[in-house]
Order: structure tokens, then sequence, then C-alpha cells
């Protein structure tokens, strides 16, 4: 049997390495280099209105942001939250200090880098999302990679079987993905943090082998997660819409207050950033060449697992909003990255790389560190014991609603599979997952979770890619209409039932 997991591992190892590293980086960056070029920099050009037009709108008087329509959609806020929900998670935390442990302070720079092609790669997809939905038989939205791959690239010539395919495989490594680092992964950490934070001298025995702490904790976060999830998509978006901004605040406070206090470091600790993000901390020749693919792969890698652009994961809780325009939900997908990466993992690389467990001189660890407690040990050295359980509650709550917002994932992905009766067995089966995280300590489990997400995304980019001069095409024509007043019919829906229906629900809207 430890012959047969030593080879599992290998063989998950070099499908891992090819996914993230030999293509998948390649893939991801390109394709957002691809987006912003053809929607000619809207992230920058546009900044202005797509900030107005998202957490902008929030604080509006009778903003359509934040109001739902009808009881089976939500509102484009709470379809943030819940993205949110799904991409912040232990990546913002233990990935980031993971990221600059291995590959150096520079790896923050290319975090940045990557999120910032990422914007757009996350608004395609949520364009396309809006463009490609259709409505199931219990009056809810449905749309994701998979909607937009079968009918989108399927709609090219030579292309439907092809499509076909990648869109079964698309919800497949979804569903897998979701039981693993949307699930068992996320409620692992949770319990560790728990563990080491409240009951590190407490001890209850075993059942089976079985540390009982972790069975009851599991069996609590079952519970509640229970509880939410088989409420659907709109409990999921209430209970999002409360915590998400109220611990992203208070996470980003406490942070700060860090900062503050070592702020005798910030130039030394942005010039680390810039200085270490080619590889400088290496001696030379083949030395550096090495340093500065670990330094670019772990900052972009961290980044992607961190704001899940180009995963064509978060478009199905995006692609659920009550909004009409496909631009603007996907204006929305522009501020998840940038709030995700740019705001709560550039104040945890803050955190990390102003806590004296960094020499900033050579970038490298001083001392033995962990990567999974770093942030945890840097707010406890400003605020003691209570610094330990501030992370730890952070993560209970960051990790718990990736979970919750997980779930719709993998909801969606079966429900496109095997149709809306099987979502029910598919939400009792995640829940019971639940146990299976709080108890299992193999990290291979979480290997084989991570090559499943990546392998989510390349069907994903491959229908984005494809479809990259439609997205152009609504795109410009948003503009041309909403920013430069021309009188244009609007693109809104591949479906001509659709497009007619939500051209009479703006000209409602702007009576």
């Amino acid at each position: 049997m430890e012959r047969f997991f030593e080879q599992l591992t290998n063989i998950n190892n070099v499908i891992n390495d090819f996914v993230w590293v030999k293509i998948g980086l390649i893939l991801l960056i390109g394709t957002g280099i691809l987006m912003t070029c053809s929607t000619r920099f809207f992230q920058i050009s546009h900044l202005k209105h797509w900030w107005q037009e998202t957490i902008g709108s929030v604080f509006q008087k009778n903003s359509s942001a934040t109001k739902k329509t009808d009881k089976k959609t939500i509102s484009q806020f709470q379809a943030l939250c819940t993205a949110l929900a799904a991409t912040i998670g232990t990546g913002n935390i233990a990935g980031v200090s993971a990221a600059i442990v291995i590959g150096g302070p520079g790896a923050v720079f290319w975090m940045w880098v990557a999120a910032f092609f990422g914007m757009m790669t996350n608004f395609s997809e949520n364009v396309l999302g809006i463009y490609y939905r259709r409505r199931n038989q219990a009056g809810e939205w449905s749309g994701g990679a998979m909607y937009y791959l079968k009918d989108g690239l399927g709609s090219k010539k030579y292309c439907k079987g092809i499509a076909s395919v990648l869109a079964v495989f698309f919800s497949i490594f979804t569903i897998l993905a979701s039981f693993g680092i949307g699930n068992m992964g996320q409620v692992n950490k949770i319990v560790l943090n728990l563990e080491s934070a409240f009951f590190s001298h407490v001890e209850l025995g075993e059942v089976f082998g079985v540390p009982m702490i972790n069975l009851l904790i599991g069996l609590v976060l079952m519970i509640l997660a229970g509880l939410i999830i088989i409420g659907g998509l709109q409990r999921i978006a209430a209970v999002a819409e409360k915590v998400i901004p109220f611990m992203a605040v208070a996470y980003i406070v406490g942070a700060l207050i860090v900062f503050v206090i070592h702020i005798n470091t910030v130039g030394a600790m942005f010039a680390a950033i810039f200085r270490f993000a080619f590889g400088v901390k290496a001696v030379a020749g083949g030395a550096a060449g090495v340093a500065i693919r670990q330094v670019i792969t772990q900052g972009c890698k961290r980044g992607v697992f961190s704001n899940e652009a180009g995963l064509g994961s978060s478009v199905m809780v995006h692609s659920a909003s009550n909004v009409k325009e496909p631009v603007k939900q996907g204006m929305w997908g522009i501020f998840e990255v940038f709030f995700d990466t740019f705001v709560v993992c550039t104040i945890t690389a803050i955190v990390v790389l102003s806590s004296g467990y960094i020499d900033l001189e050579t970038g490298l660890p001083i001392g033995e560190v962990n990567d999974a407690t770093l942030v945890s040990q840097a707010f406890g050295n400003v605020f003691g014991y209570f610094g330990e359980i501030f992370i730890a509650v952070a993560m209970l709550l960051f990790a718990f609603t990736t979970v919750l917002g997980w779930s719709q994932y993998g909801a969606k992905a079966v429900e496109y599979l095997l149709g809306e009766k099987a979502v029910k067995v598919y939400k009792v089966i995640f829940v019971l997952m639940i146990i299976s995280g709080a108890v299992m300590t193999s990290s291979l489990a979480w290997d084989i979770s991570d090559t499943f997400n990546g392998l989510m995304m390349v069907p994903n980019l491959i229908g984005v890619i494809s479809l990259f001069p439609l997205v152009a095409r609504i795109t410009a024509n948003y503009v041309n209409r909403r920013i430069k007043g021309k009188k244009e019919k609007p693109l809104l829906s591949y479906d001509e039932r659709l497009q007619k229906e939500a051209e009479e629900a703006l000209k409602q809207e702007e009576m």
C-alpha cells in the first residue's frame, strides 16, 4: 500500500507540474494579456467607471447593485460576496506567506502582475457567463464555463464535439476540486488553527485512532454548513453578504496596526519586493535562472490560488446575479480580483515582511519558519495571545465561507452533468465530507485536489481564448452605449428570447 501511495504521489506531481508550471501559468498570463489588449486595457482606461459601478454603487441609495429583483436571483453585491467567500480563504493568509518563504519577497511582485492581467480574465469569464446563461427548471439562473464552452465554442465550425467534451471535463474537475480544495483542505486548516489556538492543552483521547477534538470540531462545522448549504444559493449569499465585509475589514485593520508598528521597515520592505522580483538573491548564471523561475512561479501560482481568475469557478455564482448587462457583472469580476489580491493578499504580505521573520537584505527566512503559522506569529508578536486567536478566527471564517462558496460551484457542475435532482444528493455528500477534512492528515489528498483545481483551468481558458472576439465586441458595445452615449442595440444574451427579455428590463430601469 505504501508503494502504491508513493507511485500515486509521483504521478500526481508530474501532472501537477505540467498543468500549473509547464502550461498553466503561460495560459493564465497569456489569456490575461490577450483579454487586456482586446478590451483596450479596460481595467485602466475605465478605472473610474468600473469603480463607480461596483463598490461605489453599494453606497448609493436605491442602487440596483444591492437589490434583488426576484427570489430566484441574488443581487450583484451578494454575487460578489459569495465569490469572495469562495476565493478569500487559506490562500490569502497561509498561501501568501508560503509564496514569500519559498520564492522570497519578489513573489509579491509577480502576484500583483498575475492579478493585474487576471482582472480582465475574470472580467471575460463573467461577461461570457452572463451572456450564455439560461434559467433551469426551478427558474434559477445557471451559467459557467460549461455553458460558454458548449454553446459558445460549440457554435464554431467543427468545434461542437470537442466543446461538449471540454464542458464535461470542466464539470468533472470542478466537482472533484470542490471536495478537495473547496471542502476538505479548508476544513483541515480550520481544525489545525482552532486546535493550536484554543485546544493545544486539551486532551480528550481518540476514537478509532482519530483525535476526539478533531471529530467534535468537524461535527460542529458539518452541522453549520449543512444548515446553510441545504438552503441553497440565496442562504449562502445572505451569510456571505454579512460575514465577508465584516471579516475583511477586521483583518485589514488588524494587519494595518501590525504594519504601523513596524513602519520603519516600509522602505526596505517595498525595496525588497522589487529587488528580489527578478531573483537577485541568487548567486549568478544558472542559479539565477532557477531563482527567477521559482520567484515567478510562486508569485503567479499563489496569486491564482487566491483570486481564482482563470479557473472559471466564481463565474458560476456571478451568473446568478440579477444583472442584465454582461459587462456590469464583468466589472464586479475586476473588483473581485482587485480586492482579493491587491488588498487582502498585499496586506498579508506586508504583515509577513514586517514581522522580522524574513531577512529583507537576503530575502531568506530567518531560522526555522513555518509558513502555515507565520502570519499568526506576526500578529502574536504585536497583540500577544489575542493576535493568534484573531488569526484562528479569521482563518475559521474565511475558510468556512470558502466551503460554502465551493458547494455552489460543485452543485452547478453536477446540475450540468446529471440534472437538478442530483444536486440534492451532491449537497448531502459534500456536507458529510466535511468530517473527512477534519480528521485527515495525509497531504496527498490536498496535492491531488490542487491538481484538479489546475485541470479546471485548461478547458475554461480554451473557452475564453476562443471567444475573445465576442468579449471584445460586447465590451465595445457597452462602452459605446453607456460611456460614449452612442445609440446601438445592446448585446445581452446569445438566446434571442432572453435578449428581448433583458432589453425590455433595461428599458424599464431607464424609465
